[in-house]
């Protein structure tokens, strides 16, 4: 993936946007080499979607009926779309660099978004997480974008509470982290079935839905959701948790799975392991593969991980961080005060006046 840099970002714009800009935001893009989109919240409480540079300079911000969560880009038709954080039950459709919303999806009757969702390697089709809100299945959602994302079929990820989903590198395997978490709307997001969990990780044909192998914890740490995914070089799905157990444990939370082999924790020593809070609330992957790094709110703290050896590589403190995206060498955070963070340079950060950042960020890759 090449994040995408700002000729492309002013080529998509057009002149008109460019025209548009302050001299405070001109000067901002002028000096940035990639650009990245989250969800937040405002400066008046309402939320949004904004653009922005690794100096936090926001470019463009779209304004979304409630929390949202996770967003996608197709580098194809220069669409993002923003999720709704569960249980809710829209998806943005928006241009980055104007902030001008396109469409609103609204999920099917008897569904709601889990927050995350991506393209097809031809921008045709979108996919989304989603749950069947009586059975409690988890599905993935298809959307015709040429149709105007109407909704075109589903399948299920053969598990309880899908978050995010990722399409592997071959752009026909979709990997769901299956958190294994009952909830309804009727009950917010009260977790109903906290003594029965039964997270996985499933690896699932992206054409035909078909389940090609279904990897799990074991029943010793059947409470141990695992809710976020990022890919090494070698193609090892690294994965995040979350854990629902006694708060006094303190369980391993990172570890990574392939096909065909057996899936895997990291040990972590006490210290760090500690440091994560039982939570880790995003991954994600270097640039190149060769690292990758883990978020977590609750304990202000980010791990980074030699992938090839499989071992931590850095630590860095950032309050409420959550939001981890590939940057350079390596990776940028945001905070939910409004920070922005290169951890290759950690004491300098740049909050931002206009928006406290929301759990993710997407670093906006083309072609």
């Amino acid at each position: 993936m090449r994040l995408i840099d700002r000729r492309s970002f002013l080529a998509s714009a057009g002149a008109a946007f460019a025209a548009s800009l302050t001299p405070h935001s001109a000067e901002a893009l002028s000096r940035t080499e990639a650009v990245f989109g989250a969800a937040c919240q405002k400066a008046d409480g309402s939320y949004g979607c904004a653009v922005f540079t690794e100096e936090g300079r926001i470019l463009s911000l779209v304004d979304l009926p409630d929390r949202g969560h996770d967003i996608t880009f197709d580098p194809i038709t220069r669409r993002a779309v923003a999720f709704a954080r569960r249980p809710r039950t829209f998806a943005v459709v928006f241009d980055p660099a104007s902030g001008r919303t396109l469409h609103t999806i609204t999920s099917q009757d008897g569904r709601h978004f889990f927050g995350h969702g991506f393209f097809s390697p031809d921008g045709r089709l979108l996919y989304a997480t989603e749950n069947e809100i009586e059975t409690a299945e988890g599905l993935v959602g298809i959307y015709d974008v040429g149709a105007g994302f109407r909704r075109v079929g589903e399948f299920p990820t053969h598990g309880m509470d899908p978050h995010e989903a990722l399409l592997m590198p071959d752009g026909e395997t979709i990997v769901v982290a299956n958190g294994g978490i009952e909830t309804h709307p009727d009950f917010g997001r009260q977790k109903l079935n906290l003594p029965t969990m039964e997270p996985s990780l499933a690896f699932i044909e992206r054409r035909t839905g078909r389940l090609i192998e279904k990897q799990t914890l074991g029943h010793e740490l059947h409470q141990l959701s695992i809710r976020h995914l990022a890919v090494d070089a070698r193609q090892r799905v690294w994965f995040g948790c979350q854990y629902e157990g006694n708060p006094s444990d303190l369980p391993q939370l990172v570890g990574f799975a392939s096909r065909g082999e057996s899936i895997a924790l990291v040990p972590l020593d006490p210290e760090p392991l500690a440091s994560l809070a039982n939570y880790v609330g995003s991954v994600a992957a270097s640039t190149d593969g060769s690292l990758i790094a883990l978020a977590s709110p609750k304990g202000n703290a980010i791990l980074t991980f030699d992938a090839a050896a499989t071992r931590p590589a850095g630590r860095y403190t950032l309050t409420e961080t959550c939001g981890l995206a590939p940057v350079h060498a390596g990776f940028i955070a945001t905070g939910g005060q409004g920070d922005v963070m290169l951890l290759a340079d950690e004491v300098d950060r740049r909050p931002s006046d206009r928006v406290l950042w929301d759990n993710h960020i997407l670093a906006m890759a083309g072609l």
